[in-house]
């Protein structure tokens, strides 16, 4: 008896193991997601669903979405992004498009977030072509009027931080508008916090 439950259950390992290693090779072959260069060109009507990721602001009041450019067929879809912002009637307030001419040179966003207070999205980027790796720019949607004042537009992180580059793709926030990222003292050095008020930082910004 105890030699058949051995058994039975071997076999019941044996199939859940056969299972996850099918369900890596099939993420793994998927040509329309990942961020990466593929090993031959897939179809040109592949990935015709492409998947955008909507990030909503804590009030409910506007949409971030960032979408899959799709300019490569060299590589999967969402290798390049472009970051619209919307209200949540559909009106576009902004827009930043991040593809390059032939899909190598641009960038995708990695990590994204609304501040507290719903007056900024932040998010981070990586080259599609993998240049700079060590180097991950970010950008910050300031709103400021729900129609467009100076102010409601996008602007590069580096903007705001003296022209430094941002070393990681991680941020987080620790108060209503205030971020915390990561950059250097002098290039070339180990990388050092830098918090920024993005309130006061878009007040400062020239018109």
């Amino acid at each position: 008896m105890h030699c058949k439950v051995s058994l039975s259950l071997l076999r019941s390992l044996l199939v859940i193991a056969v299972a996850a290693l099918l369900a890596t090779e099939v993420q793994a072959a998927d040509p329309c997601s990942g961020h990466k260069f593929l090993r031959t060109p897939r179809p040109e009507l592949s990935c015709s669903r492409l998947r955008l990721n909507i990030y909503p602001s804590p009030d409910g009041m506007l949409r971030a979405a960032v979408y899959p450019v799709d300019i490569s067929l060299d590589a999967s879809p969402d290798l390049e992004s472009r970051v619209v912002i919307r209200t949540r009637d559909g009106e576009t307030l902004s827009s930043k498009d991040y593809s390059s001419p032939r899909g190598f040179n641009g960038h995708y966003v990695i990590n994204a977030k609304w501040s507290p207070d719903s007056k900024f999205f932040v998010y981070s980027m990586a080259s599609s072509g993998g240049h700079s790796p060590w180097q991950f720019p970010m950008a910050v949607y300031g709103r400021e009027a729900v129609h467009g004042s100076e102010k409601d537009r996008i602007v590069g992180f580096s903007d705001l931080i003296n022209g430094n580059p941002t070393l990681s793709p991680d941020f987080r926030f620790t108060g209503p508008h205030t971020v915390v990222a990561s950059t250097w003292r002098q290039p070339g050095e180990d990388k050092v916090p830098v918090t920024v008020d993005l309130q006061a930082a878009f007040d400062n910004l020239p018109r």
